[in-house]
């Protein structure tokens, strides 16, 4: 007998020490994934909240303000015990032990929240897109329309060599339905796959006479421009090429000679960079309706201010597109739908409190344009990101 009552007792101890083991590997991880995707959640959301009800402040002419939270630390303490007691009636004559076994998790966040002011708020709110940030949300399948309506203010068109400016403001009651007209018959084109938003790719050139390098020069040029000959003349033919850029059309831009690119490139140059050129020429598909100009892009400040206006001071109205277009697959009244009422409305997907109203985007169909152009704008918000500040604003330390 005392030999069994030996093995129980280490059968009894091993299976004792060794339950906080297995608890600790089973519950550590499961806690971190739950607290990661929490804050992951819970960051978003404030995020999200934070757009729509600066829409609500540009609504009512109030300044907009953001705040970022530059840095989460969490601490995650887990402790875990152990022991064994003789159970209540006693041993009876036998060896019997009833475990004990306990176990704490303490979680210790602390959260950096800094205000978006000063280089930070002019340079990421106030400084006007640039046409690389529309084509790389072009490059993940944004359909143009909604794109257009969200960061071009205005489409300046070239007419007889004489340009007009179309606002894409529902105020302007002549140029708003031709922007519209403009971006639908672009939507078009795109739907049937027949629109290019390419960089322009072209040739410099200049002529040297042979005489005017040396050996060590011309060695130098060879390593980045191609270099041709031509002795009859006695010239150096040197040629660079270059990706400028990027323009809209409705053909394949390196289908054309490189002189009308190096037009195109030149026209490009002496427009701010926030204009991005379209060319929909005749001959091609959409050609019946040819334009050439420029979309200038906004600010993220000036689509908040846009989407404020639409709610009730400037609301858009529907306009047909152009008889030349044809049939598009879209065509909303609104680029965002948001509502102002007074109580949340029941298939409001995202909504805020601000003055005492609610500010919502409801949708109810299964391909929603309104949760698209929100997403949309979410994202033209993180295309802004620069390095959080981390010490050189104010910030809020909060430690739970």
């Amino acid at each position: 007998m005392p030999k069994k009552h030996s093995r129980f007792s280490w059968l009894s101890s091993t299976l004792l020490w060794s339950l906080p083991l297995i608890f600790s590997g089973c519950i550590s991880p499961k806690a971190l994934e739950h607290v990661v995707v929490a804050y992951d959640y819970s960051v978003t959301k404030s995020l999200v909240e934070q757009i729509l009800v600066n829409i609500a402040r540009s609504h009512h002419h109030q300044p907009v303000h953001f705040t970022a939270i530059s840095n989460i630390a969490a601490t995650f303490d887990y402790r875990y015990m152990a022991g064994a007691t003789p159970p209540l009636g006693g041993l009876n004559g036998g060896f019997s032990l009833a475990p004990i076994f306990g176990a704490t998790i303490a979680e210790n966040p602390t959260f950096s929240i800094s205000p978006i002011e000063g280089e930070a708020f002019t340079q990421r709110l106030l400084t006007p897109l640039g046409e690389a940030k529309m084509t790389l949300l072009l490059r993940q399948g944004v359909d143009i329309d909604l794109l257009l309506r969200l960061m071009a203010g205005e489409v300046r068109m070239t007419t007889n060599n004489r340009e007009t400016a179309y606002y894409n403001r529902p105020s302007d009651m002549t140029g708003y339905p031709i922007f519209r007209q403009i971006v639908l018959h672009i939507s078009r084109l795109q739907d049937h796959n027949q629109l290019y938003v390419e960089p322009l790719v072209y040739d410099r050139e200049w002529t040297l006479p042979l005489a005017s390098l040396s050996g060590e020069n011309f060695q130098t040029l060879e390593n980045n421009y191609r270099i041709t000959v031509d002795r009859e003349k006695q010239l150096y033919t040197i040629q660079k090429r270059s990706i400028g850029h990027t323009v809209i059309t409705n053909y394949d831009p390196t289908t054309i000679s490189n002189q009308e690119r190096l037009i195109l490139q030149a026209k490009a140059d002496r427009w701010p960079p926030n204009d991005i050129l379209v060319d929909i020429r005749p001959g091609n598909p959409g050609g019946e309706y040819p334009m050439q100009g420029a979309f200038r892009l906004r600010s993220f400040h000036g689509i908040l201010n846009f989407l404020g206006r639409t709610i009730l001071e400037e609301t858009e109205y529907h306009v047909d597109p152009d008889p030349r277009t044809g049939i598009v697959a879209e065509n909303p009244v609104r680029t965002m739908d948001i509502q102002e009422t007074s109580s949340t409305p029941p298939n409001a997907s995202i909504s805020v409190t601000h003055d005492g109203q609610v500010y919502s985007i409801t949708d109810v169909e299964q391909r929603s344009w309104n949760l698209e152009a929100f997403r949309l704008l979410y994202q033209l918000f993180q295309m802004t990101v620069t390095e959080a500040p981390r010490g050189n604003v104010p910030s809020i330390t909060i430690a739970k």
